[in-house]
C-alpha cells in the first residue's frame, strides 16, 4: 500500500510539472501578442529569396496575384526577376503564372534570378547554404603529370628461348643425361643418347667407300655424306665420322643452350620415331612477365617502355624490364589487356608461375590545366565542373579531360590556370542548376560549338 501510495504522489507532481509550464508558456505568448513583439513570420519575408522558407514562397506568390505579377516581372518587394513558379515537392515542373499547385494542396513558389544584371546561365548560394552544403572549392592550376602504371602479373617462360629437341629418324634410346623435368643442363650436355639403325647404315656405306681406296671416284664420297645428311646427321656429326674414319653407332643429342629442362618426354629403352619430341629447353636468364593493364591506361602504353619488377618474395629486389609487346586481346569481363614485359633475370630470383608487381615509368605528360578528380561532373552525356565565380554565384562550364593519374585530371579545353572549382557539393549545385534550366543553356551552348 505505502509503494501504491509513493507512485500515486509522484504521478500528481508530474502533472502538476507539466500544468505549471503549460500555463507559463500560455502567459508569455499573451504577453509577446500584447507587446507586438512578433517572431519572424512570412508578413516580414527576407529580401534574400536564397534564404526563404516554404511558407515565405507561397506568401510572395500570393503577392505576386494580387499584383498581377508573373514569370519575367521584376517583384518590387525584393528587386529581383521572376524566372518561373515551381512546386518544390514536384521540382522539374516549371510554371509562368503564380497560383497552385496542381500537384499538392499548397501554393507554387517563385524562383528569381540573382539580380537584375547577373548572368542567367548562374545561380546564387547565400554563405549560411555553402556552409550547410560544405562546399569546398580549390583553385585550377597548370601543372605537368608524372603518370605511372600499375598492374600485377605473373612470371611466364619466354617462349622466343624455348628449344625443342626430336629424333630425326627412327632409333632407340640408350641413355639419358637428364633424369628428370626441371633438371638444370648446361649448354653442350648430353640430354638423350640414340641409337639410330639408319644412321649406322649410312655411316658404314660411306666408311666403305672410303677402304676401297683409289678405286672409288670423290663423286660417290660426296653422295654417301649427302645420304648421312639425308637420314638425318648433322653437319657436326657427318664431321666426326669423316675426321675419325670410325662407326659412331650412338648418337648424342646435346642441349644447345644453358637452362632447364622444362619437359622431358623419352625415358631409356623407348623406341622413337622421326619427329618425335624428346624434350624441350628454356632458359631462366630472361622471363616474361604478363601484366593486366587497364584499357583507360593502354595508350599511354608503348613497346620499348622501361618498367620496373618488384618480388614480394624479395623485398627490396627490383628487376629492370621492358615492354615487348601489348597483346591484341582484351578481357571481357575485367576490360584490361595483357601487357607483355621481358625481365632481365640473370640472377634467377624469379619463378615461373610467381605472381610479381611492375611499375610502369609512362614518362612525362606536357604541362596542363589540373583539377582534383573529384571537382569533375561526368554524366554520360556532360562532362563539367562547378565554377565559383565569387560572391556566392556559381556556373557550371563543360569542359573536355585528358589523362587522369593520382587524383588529378587535365582539362583541354573549358577552364583556365586561376579558376576556382567546387570540390564539395557540386552535385547539389549541378541538381539546383538543372532545375532552374541552366542544364539545356549549357547543352545549347555546348552544341553550337564546332
Amino acid at each position: 500500500m505505502k509503494q501504491m501510495y509513493k507512485a500515486a504522489i509522484g504521478l500528481v507532481v508530474v502533472l502538476l510539472i507539466a500544468v505549471t509550464a503549460w500555463w507559463l508558456g500560455m502567459q508569455r505568448g499573451m504577453s509577446m501578442a500584447g507587446s507586438g513583439h512578433e517572431p519572424v513570420s512570412t508578413q516580414h519575408p527576407s529580401t534574400d529569396p536564397g534564404n526563404w522558407s516554404i511558407e515565405q514562397g507561397e506568401e510572395a506568390t500570393r503577392r505576386h496575384i494580387s499584383s498581377g505579377l508573373k514569370a519575367g516581372d521584376v517583384d518590387p518587394e525584393t528587386g529581383l526577376k521572376i524566372q518561373y513558379y515551381h512546386d518544390p515537392m514536384v521540382p522539374g515542373k516549371r510554371f509562368d503564372a503564380p497560383g497552385k499547385s496542381p500537384f499538392m494542396d499548397m501554393m507554387l513558389v517563385p524562383a528569381y534570378q540573382t539580380n537584375t544584371g547577373a548572368d542567367p546561365g548562374t545561380i546564387a548560394i547565400s554563405p549560411r547554404i555553402q556552409q550547410n552544403l560544405g562546399i569546398r572549392t580549390t583553385v585550377a592550376k597548370r601543372a605537368s603529370l608524372n603518370p605511372t602504371a600499375l598492374a600485377q602479373g605473373t612470371v611466364q617462360w619466354n617462349e622466343r628461348h624455348r628449344v625443342v629437341l626430336q629424333a630425326r629418324t627412327t632409333g632407340f634410346v640408350e641413355s639419358l643425361g637428364v633424369k628428370a623435368a626441371y633438371d638444370p643442363v648446361r649448354a653442350g650436355q648430353l640430354v638423350v643418347q640414340l641409337y639410330a639403325p639408319d644412321w649406322v647404315a649410312a655411316q658404314r656405306d660411306y666408311l666403305a667407300l672410303l677402304q676401297a681406296g683409289a678405286w672409288v671416284d670423290a663423286t660417290l664420297l660426296d653422295a654417301a655424306k649427302q645420304r648421312m645428311r639425308q637420314v638425318g646427321l648433322s653437319p657436326a656429326q657427318i664431321s666426326t665420322v669423316v675426321q675419325r674414319q670410325q662407326l659412331v653407332p650412338a648418337v648424342a643429342v646435346v642441349s644447345p643452350q644453358t637452362g632447364v629442362v622444362t619437359q622431358l618426354m623419352v625415358r631409356e629403352g623407348m623406341t622413337v620415331q622421326a619427329g618425335t619430341p624428346l624434350a624441350e629447353i628454356n632458359t631462366l636468364d630472361s622471363v616474361w612477365l604478363d601484366v593486366e593493364v587497364p584499357q583507360a591506361q593502354l595508350g599511354l602504353i608503348k613497346v620499348g617502355l622501361a618498367a620496373v619488377v618488384s618480388n614480394p618474395a624479395e623485398p627490396g629486389t627490383t628487376f629492370p624490364a621492358r615492354v615487348q609487346a601489348v597483346l591484341p586481346q582484351l578481357n571481357n569481363q575485367t576490360r584490361t589487356a595483357v601487357v607483355r614485359l621481358e625481365v632481365d633475370n640473370t640472377r634467377r630470383q624469379l619463378m615461373p608461375g610467381q605472381f610479381v608487381s611492375a611499375r610502369l615509368a609512362v614518362g612525362q605528360r606536357q604541362p596542363a590545366v589540373l583539377v582534383p578528380s573529384e571537382a569533375v561532373i561526368d554524366t554520360g552525356r556532360r562532362t563539367v565542373v562547378m565554377v565559383d565565380l565569387g560572391n556566392g554565384h556559381f556556373a557550371a562550364q563543360a569542359v573536355r579531360l585528358g589523362l587522369e593519374d593520382n587524383g588529378q585530371v587535365e582539362v583541354l579545353s573549358g577552364l583556365s590556370e586561376g579558376q576556382s572549382v567546387v570540390l564539395s557539393g557540386q552535385f547539389l549545385i549541378d541538381s539546383e542548376a538543372s532545375l532552374r534550366g541552366l542544364e539545356d543553356r549549357l547543352n545549347e551552348t555546348a552544341g553550337a560549338k564546332p
